[in-house]
Protein backbone atom coordinates (compact mmCIF):
# COMPACT_ATOMS: atom_id res chain seq x y z
CA UNK A 1 0.00 0.00 0.00
CA UNK A 2 1.46 3.34 -1.07
CA UNK A 3 1.26 6.03 1.62
CA UNK A 4 -0.30 9.42 0.92
CA UNK A 5 1.65 12.59 1.61
CA UNK A 6 2.68 12.69 5.28
CA UNK A 7 2.27 16.03 7.10
CA UNK A 8 2.38 17.40 10.65
CA UNK A 9 -0.64 17.38 12.98
CA UNK A 10 -1.70 20.97 12.27
CA UNK A 11 -1.75 20.50 8.50
CA UNK A 12 -3.49 17.14 8.87
CA UNK A 13 -6.24 18.77 10.94
CA UNK A 14 -6.72 21.54 8.35
CA UNK A 15 -7.11 18.92 5.62
CA UNK A 16 -9.47 16.89 7.78
CA UNK A 17 -11.67 19.92 8.49
CA UNK A 18 -11.85 20.69 4.77
CA UNK A 19 -13.01 17.13 4.12
CA UNK A 20 -15.46 17.39 7.04
CA UNK A 21 -17.17 20.34 5.33
CA UNK A 22 -17.71 18.15 2.26
CA UNK A 23 -18.95 15.28 4.43
CA UNK A 24 -21.48 17.56 6.14
CA UNK A 25 -22.71 18.82 2.77
CA UNK A 26 -23.09 15.20 1.63
CA UNK A 27 -24.99 14.31 4.81
CA UNK A 28 -27.39 17.22 4.26
CA UNK A 29 -27.88 16.20 0.62
CA UNK A 30 -28.49 12.60 1.69
CA UNK A 31 -31.06 13.73 4.28
CA UNK A 32 -32.86 15.72 1.58
CA UNK A 33 -32.78 12.71 -0.75
CA UNK A 34 -34.16 10.45 1.99
CA UNK A 35 -37.01 12.91 2.55
CA UNK A 36 -37.77 12.91 -1.19
CA UNK A 37 -37.71 9.12 -1.18
CA UNK A 38 -40.24 9.00 1.63
CA UNK A 39 -42.43 11.44 -0.31
CA UNK A 40 -42.42 9.25 -3.44
CA UNK A 41 -45.84 8.35 -4.86
CA UNK A 42 -47.23 4.92 -3.89
CA UNK A 43 -48.87 2.25 -6.03
CA UNK A 44 -51.46 -0.16 -4.68
CA UNK A 45 -50.58 -3.86 -4.92
CA UNK A 46 -53.60 -5.43 -6.57
CA UNK A 47 -52.19 -8.87 -7.41
CA UNK A 48 -52.45 -11.66 -4.86
CA UNK A 49 -49.11 -13.38 -4.21
CA UNK A 50 -48.73 -16.66 -2.32
CA UNK A 51 -45.39 -17.56 -0.77
CA UNK A 52 -44.15 -20.75 0.85
CA UNK A 53 -42.81 -20.22 4.37
CA UNK A 54 -41.98 -22.35 7.37
CA UNK A 55 -45.43 -21.55 8.78
CA UNK A 56 -47.11 -22.67 5.54
CA UNK A 57 -48.65 -20.64 2.73
CA UNK A 58 -48.33 -16.88 3.23
CA UNK A 59 -49.68 -13.82 1.44
CA UNK A 60 -47.77 -10.59 0.98
CA UNK A 61 -49.91 -9.18 3.77
CA UNK A 62 -48.76 -11.99 6.06
CA UNK A 63 -45.13 -11.05 5.51
CA UNK A 64 -45.74 -7.79 7.41
CA UNK A 65 -46.18 -9.85 10.63
CA UNK A 66 -48.67 -7.30 11.93
CA UNK A 67 -46.46 -4.27 11.27
CA UNK A 68 -47.20 -1.44 8.84
CA UNK A 69 -43.91 -1.47 6.89
CA UNK A 70 -42.16 -4.29 5.03
CA UNK A 71 -38.72 -4.40 3.45
CA UNK A 72 -38.16 -7.28 1.02
CA UNK A 73 -34.61 -8.25 0.13
CA UNK A 74 -34.73 -9.98 -3.26
CA UNK A 75 -32.15 -12.72 -2.55
CA UNK A 76 -30.67 -14.32 -5.68
CA UNK A 77 -31.41 -18.03 -5.32
CA UNK A 78 -33.04 -19.49 -8.43
CA UNK A 79 -35.10 -22.69 -8.50
CA UNK A 80 -32.27 -24.77 -9.96
CA UNK A 81 -29.37 -23.21 -8.04
CA UNK A 82 -27.43 -25.43 -5.65
CA UNK A 83 -26.73 -22.54 -3.25
CA UNK A 84 -27.65 -18.93 -2.64
CA UNK A 85 -25.72 -16.09 -4.26
CA UNK A 86 -22.48 -15.21 -2.43
CA UNK A 87 -23.10 -11.47 -2.86
CA UNK A 88 -26.64 -11.70 -1.46
CA UNK A 89 -25.23 -13.80 1.37
CA UNK A 90 -22.77 -10.96 2.06
CA UNK A 91 -25.72 -8.57 2.34
CA UNK A 92 -27.64 -11.06 4.50
CA UNK A 93 -24.71 -11.28 6.91
CA UNK A 94 -24.99 -7.50 7.23
CA UNK A 95 -28.74 -7.27 7.83
CA UNK A 96 -29.25 -10.45 9.90
CA UNK A 97 -28.83 -8.84 13.33
CA UNK A 98 -30.67 -5.67 12.35
CA UNK A 99 -34.00 -7.46 11.95
CA UNK A 100 -34.93 -7.16 15.64
CA UNK A 101 -34.03 -3.46 15.71
CA UNK A 102 -36.15 -2.80 12.63
CA UNK A 103 -39.06 -4.67 14.19
CA UNK A 104 -39.04 -2.18 17.04
CA UNK A 105 -39.45 0.61 14.51
CA UNK A 106 -42.56 -0.98 12.92
CA UNK A 107 -40.56 -2.60 10.09
CA UNK A 108 -40.42 -6.26 9.10
CA UNK A 109 -37.49 -7.34 6.92
CA UNK A 110 -37.88 -10.54 4.93
CA UNK A 111 -35.94 -12.23 2.16
CA UNK A 112 -37.71 -13.62 -0.90
CA UNK A 113 -36.25 -16.06 -3.45
CA UNK A 114 -37.58 -18.39 -6.13
CA UNK A 115 -35.78 -21.50 -4.85
CA UNK A 116 -37.95 -24.12 -3.12
CA UNK A 117 -38.43 -23.63 0.60
CA UNK A 118 -36.39 -26.69 1.55
CA UNK A 119 -33.34 -25.23 -0.23
CA UNK A 120 -33.81 -21.88 1.47
CA UNK A 121 -34.22 -23.48 4.90
CA UNK A 122 -31.07 -25.60 4.51
CA UNK A 123 -28.98 -22.64 3.33
CA UNK A 124 -30.35 -20.46 6.13
CA UNK A 125 -29.48 -23.12 8.72
CA UNK A 126 -25.96 -23.38 7.31
CA UNK A 127 -25.27 -19.74 8.18
CA UNK A 128 -27.42 -19.41 11.29
CA UNK A 129 -29.61 -16.68 9.84
CA UNK A 130 -32.89 -15.98 11.60
CA UNK A 131 -34.64 -13.48 9.30
CA UNK A 132 -37.89 -14.59 7.61
CA UNK A 133 -37.16 -16.14 4.21
CA UNK A 134 -39.90 -17.34 1.89
CA UNK A 135 -40.14 -18.91 -1.54
CA UNK A 136 -41.89 -17.04 -4.34
CA UNK A 137 -41.44 -19.92 -6.79
CA UNK A 138 -45.17 -20.33 -7.40
CA UNK A 139 -45.82 -16.65 -8.13
CA UNK A 140 -44.87 -13.85 -10.51
CA UNK A 141 -43.56 -11.77 -7.61
CA UNK A 142 -39.89 -11.78 -8.68
CA UNK A 143 -40.81 -11.01 -12.29
CA UNK A 144 -43.21 -8.23 -11.33
CA UNK A 145 -40.51 -6.59 -9.21
CA UNK A 146 -37.86 -6.99 -11.91
CA UNK A 147 -35.36 -9.33 -10.25
CA UNK A 148 -36.04 -12.59 -12.15
CA UNK A 149 -35.99 -13.01 -15.90
CA UNK A 150 -37.41 -15.62 -18.27
CA UNK A 151 -38.69 -15.26 -21.83
CA UNK A 152 -42.32 -14.20 -21.78
CA UNK A 153 -42.33 -13.21 -18.09
CA UNK A 154 -41.87 -9.65 -16.90
CA UNK A 155 -40.91 -6.69 -19.04
CA UNK A 156 -37.16 -7.34 -19.25
CA UNK A 157 -36.08 -4.26 -17.28
CA UNK A 158 -33.67 -3.98 -14.38
CA UNK A 159 -33.03 -0.82 -12.41
CA UNK A 160 -35.60 0.96 -14.59
CA UNK A 161 -33.69 0.35 -17.83
CA UNK A 162 -33.49 -2.51 -20.37
CA UNK A 163 -31.68 -5.43 -18.76
CA UNK A 164 -28.26 -6.38 -20.13
CA UNK A 165 -26.35 -9.62 -19.62
CA UNK A 166 -27.60 -13.17 -19.28
CA UNK A 167 -28.34 -13.40 -15.55
CA UNK A 168 -31.75 -14.86 -14.77
CA UNK A 169 -31.65 -13.65 -11.14
CA UNK A 170 -30.52 -10.21 -9.89
CA UNK A 171 -30.65 -8.51 -6.47
CA UNK A 172 -32.88 -5.74 -5.24
CA UNK A 173 -34.83 -4.33 -2.34
CA UNK A 174 -38.52 -3.45 -2.41
CA UNK A 175 -40.48 -1.59 0.25
CA UNK A 176 -44.18 -1.92 1.02
CA UNK A 177 -46.64 -0.23 3.37
CA UNK A 178 -49.92 -1.52 4.79
CA UNK A 179 -52.75 0.73 5.93
CA UNK A 180 -55.23 0.15 8.75
CA UNK A 181 -57.74 -1.36 6.34
CA UNK A 182 -55.20 -3.94 5.20
CA UNK A 183 -54.45 -2.49 1.76
CA UNK A 184 -50.82 -2.96 0.64
CA UNK A 185 -48.82 -0.39 -1.32
CA UNK A 186 -45.48 -0.57 -3.12
CA UNK A 187 -43.55 2.52 -2.01
CA UNK A 188 -39.98 2.01 -3.28
CA UNK A 189 -37.58 -0.36 -5.00
CA UNK A 190 -33.83 -0.11 -5.58
CA UNK A 191 -31.31 -2.21 -7.46
CA UNK A 192 -27.63 -2.37 -8.40
CA UNK A 193 -25.51 0.21 -6.58
CA UNK A 194 -28.66 1.35 -4.79
CA UNK A 195 -28.04 -1.58 -2.42
CA UNK A 196 -24.60 -0.33 -1.35
CA UNK A 197 -25.83 1.68 1.61
CA UNK A 198 -27.35 -1.46 3.17
CA UNK A 199 -23.98 -3.24 3.30
CA UNK A 200 -22.19 -2.16 6.47
CA UNK A 201 -18.96 -3.95 5.53
CA UNK A 202 -18.65 -1.92 2.32
CA UNK A 203 -19.28 1.27 4.29
CA UNK A 204 -16.38 0.37 6.60
CA UNK A 205 -14.16 -0.44 3.61
CA UNK A 206 -14.95 2.99 2.19
CA UNK A 207 -13.27 4.48 5.30
CA UNK A 208 -9.89 2.73 5.06
CA UNK A 209 -6.92 3.72 2.84
CA UNK A 210 -7.31 0.84 0.37
CA UNK A 211 -11.06 1.33 0.07
CA UNK A 212 -12.85 -1.61 -1.51
CA UNK A 213 -9.62 -2.54 -3.29
CA UNK A 214 -11.50 -4.13 -6.21
CA UNK A 215 -10.12 -2.11 -9.12
CA UNK A 216 -7.64 -4.69 -10.40
CA UNK A 217 -9.84 -7.76 -9.88
CA UNK A 218 -11.43 -9.57 -12.84
CA UNK A 219 -14.80 -8.48 -11.44
CA UNK A 220 -15.58 -6.19 -8.48
CA UNK A 221 -16.55 -8.96 -6.07
CA UNK A 222 -14.14 -11.66 -7.23
CA UNK A 223 -12.58 -11.66 -3.76
CA UNK A 224 -15.85 -12.50 -2.03
CA UNK A 225 -16.64 -15.95 -0.61
CA UNK A 226 -19.49 -17.42 1.35
CA UNK A 227 -18.66 -16.84 4.99
CA UNK A 228 -17.74 -20.48 5.67
CA UNK A 229 -15.49 -20.72 2.59
CA UNK A 230 -12.80 -18.22 3.54
CA UNK A 231 -9.41 -19.40 4.72
CA UNK A 232 -9.11 -19.38 8.49
CA UNK A 233 -6.91 -16.29 8.25
CA UNK A 234 -6.49 -13.95 5.22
Amino acid sequence: MKANEVVDAAEWERARKALLAKEKAFTQARDALSEARRALLWERVEKRYLFDGLAGELTLEDLFQGRSQLVVYHFMFGPDAAAGCKACSFWADNFERNVIHLAHRDVTLAAVSRAPLEKLAAFQKRFGWTFPWVSSGRTDFNFDYHVSFEPGRGDGTYNYAPKTGGSTELPGISVFARDEAGAVFHTYSTYGRGLDLMNTAYNYLDLVPKGRDEKDLPSPMAWLRLRDQYDARP
